[in-house]
């Protein structure tokens, strides 16, 4: 018998999630993660109270540093997004990183051919170029897939980095090349195809608005249409939806293609709205973050809004605690990490209890 049996008591699953258990297992994961964030810090060297009043500054202590926050959040939403409505299906697409240079990358060539269109026509093709690259790209995935049987994770790894040096054809010394320029980039894109600023002295693009109002389309797509419920199904057992007449080839595409337009829309919206010339180092890593986003929203759009909303705060007031407090900026990816820990872990113990053999006789 187990040491708890000797106790007089056992473990057992819960016949369904406590309102209660499961905030009070997220209040101990959240000070969980702030107390094992502050060993880190006081590792580093650095005053934790300070490194946090520092993070919280610069993420939330001004205007310019909201909207900088929600800048740095937006493709951070879109790749959670994007890997969310992929793994409500249990399709494991790993290839948002992949479908973000797709959809930066043809975005471009569409902006390219349309040269000094006013800015009406030049922010529908590029929105609507990035939709259809990352579109493509994913759905190549989805056809493996569902043609060929490949599983997908080993097929949207593989063709993140095809499309990624891809890229870097196109830009070392290639057709995109800046002319006269040394390093892997475009020539700055035109005035009127970049995305329109909200705020003034500020970078805040239109993305931002574009990704809130997608997650909620995605929210109402997935609890209240026939694709939706096609999606959630697939994710309990696509067995059972392929004997309902569901063709199960169809829907992987489908899925992939949507998850890959989504993502794609990251990628456009970091050329467009915020670096304003397309290279790939800044859009490196996006895609990735998008698992991590998706999964500590349990797949839930308006929850990957919130996630996204955090760890753009993160990304964006690590500068200043670098600045005050001497901890390196990469140590926000370690705080990344521990913060998916905790709450994965307090989500796990939130469908358990602890019950009395002698309740249960």
């Amino acid at each position: 018998m187990t040491l708890l049996a000797w106790s007089g008591w056992r473990i057992e699953r819960r016949s369904g999630r406590s309102s209660f258990a499961l905030v009070s297992a997220l209040l101990s994961a959240g000070a969980g993660a702030v107390l094992c964030c502050a060993l880190l810090f006081l590792a580093a060297g650095a005053d934790p109270i300070a490194a946090f009043a520092a993070l919280a500054k610069g993420s939330f202590g001004s205007t310019r540093a909201i909207a900088d926050t929600l800048v740095r959040a937006t493709p951070l939403i879109l790749t959670g997004l994007a890997t969310a409505i992929a793994f409500r299906a249990r399709l494991w697409n790993i290839g948002a990183e992949g479908q973000v240079f797709a959809g930066a990358m043809f975005a471009f060539w569409c902006q390219s051919a349309i040269g000094a269109a006013p800015a009406y026509l030049q922010i529908p093709v590029i929105v609507l170029g990035s939709l259809c690259g990352g579109a493509l790209f994913g759905a190549l995935a989805g056809a493996l897939k569902a043609r060929f049987q490949v599983d997908e994770v080993i097929a949207t790894v593989m063709l993140n980095y095809i499309i990624i040096y891809a890229l870097s054809l196109l830009l070392q010394q290639g057709p995109w090349t800046e002319p006269g320029g040394f390093f892997e980039q475009t020539a700055m894109v035109p005035d009127q195809a970049k995305l329109p600023i909200l705020i003034e002295k500020t970078r805040l693009h239109l993305g931002f608005v574009l990704a809130l109002v997608l997650a909620a389309i995605l929210h109402v797509v997935l609890h209240h249409s026939p694709l939706g419920y096609e999606i959630r199904a697939a994710g309990s057992n696509l067995r059972a939806l392929q004997v309902q007449g569901v063709h199960a080839g169809r829907l992987i595409l489908v899925v992939f293609a949507l998850s890959g337009a989504i993502a794609g829309l990251a990628g456009a919206f970091e050329v467009y709205g915020v670096q304003y010339r397309l290279k790939s180092g800044t859009l490196g890593g996006l895609g990735y973050t998008g698992i991590i986003i998706a999964i500590l929203g349990q797949l839930s759009p308006r929850a990957v809004v919130i996630a996204g909303l955090l760890f753009g705060a993160l990304l964006n007031g690590s500068t200043l605690m670098q600045i005050r407090t001497g901890v390196p900026s990469a140590l926000i990816y370690a705080i990344e990490a521990i913060i998916l820990m905790f709450f994965l872990i307090a989500w796990a113990i939130s469908q358990f209890r602890l019950r009395r053999l002698r309740d249960v006789d």
